[in-house]
């Protein structure tokens, strides 16, 4: 047996053993509680059901990148009838074309959705008239009526790690004015004035506690919505870097200086992807002694430069598929 079939069968035995491993893994994100949320969850849901009879609008932060992995899929019964926009934060970080395509997605839903990027404060404006527009033909009604109002609250609801705090300090402009108490409202409710006639309530994220499906736990892990210690960060990576070659290749090339004739190398190889994450590795130095790749190290390389997006603006789920 010469040597090319030796290292050829102990790249698939690796292999074999690897994707073992992710299919346990996926399992894994799949089934598993999320042990790492507040155990009070179930009160929290209860409190945000009691919370909306006192609002009249529900502001639902998602994450631009995975508007579908980062929505409560208890939100649309928690809300009911109540006025809702949905607010794609950190837009800056998702693919531009896609998030236009999500604001088509929800609009055939009859809700309406806002491009925002609250780091910088971009589309923050338009989030106050959104809520005046929504009103206005009920505050009208009601004030033909006599039952004059000036104030609009409104709640934000989101899991976390969706940008909620930045999100507050934006759109109250860092100088949140706490409101005080309301009749029926207890101490523990924060009430933020963001205009004049608009009062915000502060309310904790909601997360379900198992995730619905293999793709919403690796998009949740993808974007840290997950806390890396109970993940293997070296299989997140593995997938997220599979993806972002499929999809984003352009981005992911020029990132990381990947020239066609290093693809054309390995495009053949039984285990691409691996050797795609190797070559990564290698170009950022990310080695052990003996010159082998740091698979820990390479991971924690392609995680943090798509979390903060220095592979480019990417977009995890597509409206289509929906």
């Amino acid at each position: 047996m010469n040597k090319e079939v030796i290292k050829m069968d102990m790249y698939q035995k690796r292999e074999m053993r690897k994707n073992k491993k992710m299919n346990e893994d996926k399992k894994s994100l799949q089934s598993t509680n999320i042990n790492w949320y507040p155990g009070h969850m179930a009160k929290t849901k209860r409190q945000i059901t009691e919370d909306m009879k006192l609002v009249d609008v529900v502001i639902e932060l998602l994450d631009a990148r995975i508007p579908v992995s980062s929505q409560n899929p208890d939100i649309s019964r928690l809300v009911n009838n109540k006025k809702r926009i949905v607010i794609l934060n950190k837009a800056d970080l998702a693919d531009q074309v896609e998030t236009k395509k999500w604001i088509e997605y929800f609009k055939t839903k009859n809700i309406v959705a806002l491009e925002v990027d609250s780091n910088q404060g971009k589309g923050i404006n338009q989030v106050n008239q959104t809520i005046e527009k929504l009103m206005a033909e009920e505050l009208k009604i009601q004030n033909e009526r006599g039952r004059i109002r000036k104030t609009i609250r409104v709640m934000i609801v989101g899991i976390p790690n969706v940008g909620k705090s930045s999100f507050i300090n934006r759109i109250s402009k860092k100088t949140t004015m706490v409101v005080g108490n309301r009749p029926g409202v207890t101490k523990q409710k924060q009430w933020i004035r963001i205009g004049s006639q608009i009062e915000l309530l502060d309310t904790p994220g909601v997360l379900w506690p198992k995730f619905e499906s293999e793709e919403v736990g690796l998009n949740l892990a993808y974007t840290g919505s997950i806390k890396d210690e109970v993940i293997d960060k070296v299989e997140v990576a593995y997938y997220l870097l599979k993806f972002l070659d499929k999809n984003y290749s352009k981005n992911l090339y020029e990132k990381y200086k990947i020239s066609q004739e290093e693809i054309s190398n390995i495009a053949d190889h039984p285990q691409y992807t691996l050797e795609l994450m190797n070559l990564i590795g290698r170009k950022r130095g990310a080695l052990v002694s003996g010159g082998n790749v740091d698979e820990e190290k390479v991971a924690n390389i392609i995680l943090d430069d798509f979390r903060k997006g220095k592979i480019g603006n990417i977009t995890l789920e597509k409206s289509e598929r929906i």
